[in-house]
């Protein structure tokens, strides 16, 4: 449906002991290219949160092929699959300098009102955004 690509270069401070990218930054890198992408459409996290809206993670699931060490290249390739409804799934790939794929996640956020904690549907404004984007964009 909708694809964006971030480009990090790994920290000193996101490795472990071990040399390898700790596993609890790509849940970090993950967040960044997901705001990439939201912002591609035309949407932006202070955006809705102006309108009483957030969108807090309730599923990351992710399988690691091979490790990222420090200073290396990275690409965090996140699509969007399908039109939100009350939640809003992407999935992502990790791919290195070699262009090999070193990471495969998904994640699942839902829309919730500031003021009530509940699940909501999908803002029209989100909603007419990326029918908008996917009408002017090829895909």
């Amino acid at each position: 449906m909708i694809t964006s690509e971030t480009k990090i270069q790994v920290r000193y401070d996101e490795v472990d002991k071990m040399g390898y990218v700790y596993h609890g930054n790509y849940a970090r890198y993950f967040h960044i290219s997901r705001t990439d992408l939201l912002r591609k459409v035309g949407i932006c996290d202070k955006e809705l949160e102006s309108q009483n809206i957030i969108l807090p993670v309730i599923e990351i699931s992710i399988k690691y092929l091979k490790p990222v060490f420090y200073d290396d290249f990275i690409t965090i390739r996140t699509k969007l699959l399908e039109m939100p409804e009350i939640r809003i799934k992407f999935q992502h790939e990790v791919i290195n300098q070699h262009n090999e794929i070193i990471n495969v996640a998904s994640s699942t956020m839902v829309f919730v009102d500031v003021n009530t904690r509940k699940p909501m549907i999908v803002p029209e404004i989100l909603h007419s955004k990326i029918e908008s984007y996917l009408k002017h964009n090829d895909q």
